[in-house]
C-alpha cells in the first residue's frame, strides 16, 4: 500500500477486508519527514500532511468496521514534532505554499494525525461504538525515517544524533505502539511514548499534552476537510 496514493489505499483496505479474517489492531505508523523540498501527491496534498494524516485518515475510515469486529484497538502513532511547529492547524495554506520548511511541514502533519485522533475518540463515544484509540509517539529512533528526500544537513545531523545515547533502537521506538496495541486499562485522552530525555528516550508512560492539541474547533474543522479531500464520508 501506497498511502501517498489514495486510490492504493482504497485499494489495499479491499483486500484486507476480504482476506484477513480478523483485525486485532491498527497501527498507523508509516510515516515520511523533512522532505526537504516541497513535493505533493498524486491528489495535490503537500506529501507529509498526505502520507502521514489523509493516508491514515482514509484507512482508517475504511477498516473501521474490521477493526470492531476485530481487536477494536486503533493506535495513531505521531510525534513529539507535534509541538515544535505552527501549534495549529495552517487551514489557509495547508500545502505551505507560502512558507514551506521541512520540519514545520512534518510536524503539521504530526498534529494532523493527533487531534483526528482524540476528536475520534469523541465521536466513537457519542456513537457508543466498540473501539478504542490510542494516541503515542516513539521518541527518537534509530530508523530510516531521515533519508534521501530529507537534506544533506538533516541526514548528517540525525545521523550524529544517532551515535548519543538518547537516542534509541528501533525495537525500543516500537515499544510504546506495542502497549498500546496490548495492554489494558489505558487512558484514551492520553499521549503515550518515552518519558525521560526530553521524551526523546526512557521508559514508555505517559507524557504530558499541549493544550492546543484539544482545540475543539479545529479538530473538528481539520475532520470536515479530512473528509472532503479523501472523498470519505463517516458513518458514526
Amino acid at each position: 500500500m501506497d498511502l501517498a496514493e489514495l486510490s492504493s489505499v482504497r485499494e489495499a483496505a479491499k483486500t484486507i477486508s476480504k482476506t484477513i479474517p480478523r483485525v486485532e489492531a491498527l497501527i498507523c505508523n508509516a510515516a515520511i519527514a523533512q522532505v526537504s523540498k516541497q513535493r505533493f501527491t498524486s491528489a495535490g496534498f503537500e506529501s507529509q500532511l498526505g502520507v502521514n494524516h489523509y493516508g491514515h485518515f482514509l484507512l482508517i475510515n475504511l477498516l473501521f468496521n474490521k477493526v470492531e469486529e476485530g481487536g477494536k484497538r486503533i493506535v495513531i502513532v505521531s510525534s513529539e514534532g507535534y509541538k515544535m511547529g505552527l501549534k495549529t492547524i495552517q487551514f489557509d495554506d495547508m500545502n505551505f505554499d507560502h512558507n514551506y520548511q521541512p520540519n514545520r511541514a512534518y510536524c503539521h502533519s504530526k498534529l494532523a494525525q493527533m487531534m483526528i485522533g482524540y476528536e475520534l475518540q469523541d465521536k466513537i463515544s457519542s456513537a457508543k461504538r466498540d473501539v478504542k484509540v490510542y494516541v503515542c509517539h516513539p521518541g527518537a529512533s534509530r530508523t530510516s525515517l531521515i533519508n534521501e528526500n530529507s537534506s544533506r544537513g538533516t541526514r548528517i545531523m540525525f545521523s550524529i544524533l544517532s551515535m548519543l545515547p538518547i537516542v534509541q533502537s528501533a525495537e525500543k521506538g516500537s515499544y510504546p505502539e506495542v502497549m498500546c496495541a496490548t495492554e489494558e486499562n489505558l487512558k484514551l485522552k492520553a499521549y503515550y511514548g518515552p518519558t525521560r530525555n526530553m521524551n526523546w528516550s526512557g521508559p514508555v508512560g505517559e507524557c504530558e499534552i499541549e493544550p492546543f492539541a484539544f482545540d475543539k474547533a479545529v479538530a473538528e474543522r481539520l475532520w470536515s476537510l479530512s473528509e472532503k479531500e479523501t472523498n470519505c464520508k463517516w458513518t458514526l
